[in-house]
């Protein structure tokens, strides 16, 4: 991120810093009792040397039932999302909706006699249906020939579309893709950014078959890969190169083998999208004279068709299960947008930072690069994240936030999401909604349970620099014992056959 890296730098010395503020006080613990179960849990070897952050409060009082390490700056990966996803409904507003639109200066009968413009806001629904039915809408107008351009106007943000601190290794995965107030999303996810690209295999020794969804031009394919015999390994490879248009597919993939899809981003969104477009409005019988280009739409230009997308509290569903990481950049920039006029992440992210110090996070605790987590520069306490999830109970679209956090063992992926797979057939399933998080070296899981006793809780807990893989069977194992399970038989039956949350464990 441009303009904050001395405060950055600052904060980063071996990642672990002491504050000088005071930690949570720890509650003496008895042998049995919550703390020590706490403490049996997390004396796990792989946490030897390790940064822990855990805290359990009281939702109603705020009393902490448990904490050690509470104000440790650590690194939380996608529990950042908490603080963007809450200032975004409180900031936007939990009605705010994206509009994209089509303005023309001037129509006369079936010609727009000049450019046509399609301008966003960064919507992140707008998939290739949303695009047709955009043309649809131009059509119906009885515009059937744009006598100049296409004009792809994305001046609502900036032109800036990744940070310049995230890992150049990720570019090419549908996680980091590149931000635009124009972009197209290729599934029902809202992976804005990428496309589909679908391998299936052809006649023995011939070429594989390679296709994208939605078709563009806006990326090329060079198709080095070869069709196997059948039963053969696979040795298929599909990558970008960063700053290239070009998706090379090589390698091997055997005869008679189930088509293979998966996501690469896009390194021109705003093109993508006007791309996506433009081929909506040729099958709707508009002829676009003219090439295709960025600009901005002037003053004064009639709108002749729009679309806005599903209102923020909608939205946070796919958002918060499934931890869109484009979704929370874009939400970024959209405050900034509306807070500072610009959209960018240097307007938006101190707009953040302010509004968790008005839940009680203390001045310079909170350390954003980004919104969604992917960024190594992101620093937060296990104590903060406890005190902004309780506060934001009191919050009017609490429920709609809370019913979008990821559920415990629910299988149904836009119900359990990212933790659909974990803590199944322990007290904590259909009980724990809470944000996972993971990066290499990271862990985290945040949010609310029920106690027996019928108890709100609120619980964080963030994990650095521990042995071996993510170890989530340690955050379900605290869970599980908040639910009112037990607590030392449930960590070895997690780690017995340890889940990991999803298999985009990356941006989770």
């Amino acid at each position: 991120m441009h303009g904050r890296p001395a405060r950055i730098s600052s904060i980063l010395l071996a990642g672990v810093v002491a504050l000088t503020a005071p930690a949570l006080p720890a509650r003496a613990s008895a042998p049995g009792d919550l703390g020590g179960d706490l403490d049996a849990i997390l004396a796990d070897p792989r946490l030897d040397g390790a940064a822990v952050g855990a805290v359990v409060r009281d939702a109603r009082t705020g009393a902490v039932r448990y904490s050690r390490g509470a104000a440790t700056p650590l690194l939380p990966a996608s529990n950042l999302k908490i603080y963007t996803s809450g200032a975004a409904l409180s900031l936007l507003g939990a009605g705010y909706r994206f509009q994209t639109s089509v303005h023309a200066r001037s129509v006369s009968g079936s010609s727009v006699k000049g450019d046509l413009y399609l301008r966003g806001t960064g919507d992140p629904t707008m998939r290739a249906a949303e695009y047709d039915r955009l043309a649809a809408r131009v059509a119906a107008k009885g515009v059937k020939r744009i006598e100049g351009d296409l004009v792809a106007d994305d001046t609502w943000f900036d032109a800036v579309r990744t940070p310049s601190h995230w890992d150049p290794s990720d570019l090419q995965y549908y996680y980091a893709a590149p931000i635009s107030a124009l972009t197209v999303s290729p599934n029902d996810d809202f992976d804005a950014g990428s496309v589909n690209v679908s391998v299936g295999p052809g006649a023995r020794g011939k070429p594989v078959r390679v296709g994208l969804a939605p078709a563009t031009r806006a990326v090329k394919i060079d198709n080095r890969a070869v069709t196997g015999a059948p039963g053969s390994p696979s040795t298929l490879a599909v990558n970008r190169a960063v700053g290239s248009d070009t998706i090379v597919v090589s390698g091997s993939y055997p005869a008679g083998a189930a088509t293979y899809t998966t996501l690469r981003t896009v390194r021109k969104p705003t093109m993508y999208a006007a791309d996506v477009f433009r081929r909506a409005l040729r099958a709707h019988g508009v002829q676009v004279r003219g090439g295709t280009e960025r600009g901005r739409t002037p003053a004064g230009a009639a709108r002749i068709a729009s679309r806005a997308s599903m209102p923020l509290s909608r939205l946070m569903v796919p958002f918060l299960k499934l931890s869109n990481n484009m979704i929370a950049e874009i939400l970024v920039k959209s405050i900034g947008r509306k807070a500072g006029g610009r959209g960018s992440w240097d307007a938006g992210l101190p707009v953040i930072e302010r509004y968790a110090r008005s839940l009680g996070v203390p001045s310079g605790r909170l350390t954003m690069a980004d919104g969604s987590g992917l960024s190594r520069l992101d620093r937060t306490t296990a104590g903060d994240v406890s005190t902004v999830l309780r506060n934001l109970r009191q919050k009017p679209w609490f429920p709609a936030w809370y019913r979008a956090l990821p559920v415990a063992g629910d299988p149904g992926r836009m119900a359990g999401g990212t933790l659909a797979s974990r803590m199944r057939g322990t007290p904590a399933a259909g009980n724990v909604r809470a944000k996972t998080g993971t990066l290499t070296g990271a862990t985290a899981l945040s949010g609310y349970v029920t106690d027996p006793s019928g108890r709100p809780l609120v619980f964080s807990v963030i994990l650095n620099g521990y042995r071996g893989g993510a170890p989530k069977d340690i955050e379900d194992a605290i869970a599980i014992r908040l639910a009112g399970g037990a607590s030392t038989g449930a960590a070895r039956t997690a780690r017995t056959g340890q889940r990991l949350e999803c298999s985009w464990t990356r941006r989770c």
